[in-house]
């Protein structure tokens, strides 16, 4: 899902709406609009009103949720690249190999995922990865261990291999966004006849058209802002690479 185009459709749901609402004023017999009857509109939209705000509560928390994995989940990942690294550094020189790799897999991994030149971010599913990571391990189960004291590294090696490899795929799930769609496609509709609802009674003059814009568009940057949330990659809030940076930065020392 895009960002700008979700807003950009929420913004023309709610905004248009007023205008429905006021070309509805316009048109609609006087006796459609006396107070009997915004009495009983203001009560419908009250209740519209009052599920939206639930709706927009569900999706921030699913959004702000699905953000907060990501980011505890790039912090673990990266402590166990160090850790990993660390192994590899007691088994001795036999393990240069595999420290150059895992090198090079958080070094591509860094750039695919944060591209430097703007591109969109490929993820952690890319198969370059699993490709990376397949060697990563090859590299450690290759190793040749002297004495009793490099099989216990060796072994440690491979079940930390395992884990960061759990670790990728438990953060790959949620790349494709976790809000669902029927949620933002019953809230714009019900943005559009709150909106509606507004303009029906609204005086037309150019203030209050100003005010149903600024309203139209601070709806729509709150909704963009929550599916920037949900797709850690893209947009404006993005998930900070400082973590793998700061691991990238610890390998072979």
């Amino acid at each position: 899902m895009n960002s700008a185009a979700i807003s950009a459709i929420v913004f023309v749901c709610a905004f248009g709406g007023s205008m429905v609402g006021i070309f509805l004023q316009r048109v609609l017999p006087e006796s459609h609009l006396r107070q009997e009857s915004k009495d009983v509109i203001n009560l419908g939209t009250g209740l519209i009103a009052t599920m939206a705000a639930l709706v927009l509560g569900l999706l921030v928390g699913a959004a702000k949720t699905s953000f907060d994995s990501q980011t505890s989940g790039f912090q673990q990942l990266s402590t166990n690249i160090i850790l990993l690294d660390r192994i590899l550094a007691h088994y001795g020189q036999g393990a240069n190999q595999a420290r150059e790799q895992l090198r090079r897999s958080v070094t591509a991994t860094i750039e695919r995922l944060w591209p430097a030149n703007g591109s969109p971010s490929s993820g952690l599913s890319d198969s370059r990865t699993t490709m990376d990571a397949g060697a990563l391990y090859a590299s450690i189960r290759n190793l040749s261990p002297q004495n009793e004291f490099q099989r216990s590294l060796q072994t440690r090696a491979l079940d930390m291999g395992a884990d960061l490899a759990r670790n990728r795929w438990q953060l790959s799930e949620p790349n494709d966004g976790s809000l669902p769609v029927p949620f933002l496609a019953v809230l714009a509709f019900w943005l559009f006849i709150l909106f509606t609802s507004f303009g029906l009674f609204a005086p037309q003059n150019g203030t209050v058209i100003a005010a149903l814009f600024v309203c139209a568009l601070s709806v729509a940057g709150a909704v963009c802002l929550i599916v920037d949330l949900d797709q850690p990659f893209e947009g404006l809030l993005r998930v900070s690479s400082a973590p793998l940076h700061s691991a990238l930065a610890q390998l072979g020392q």
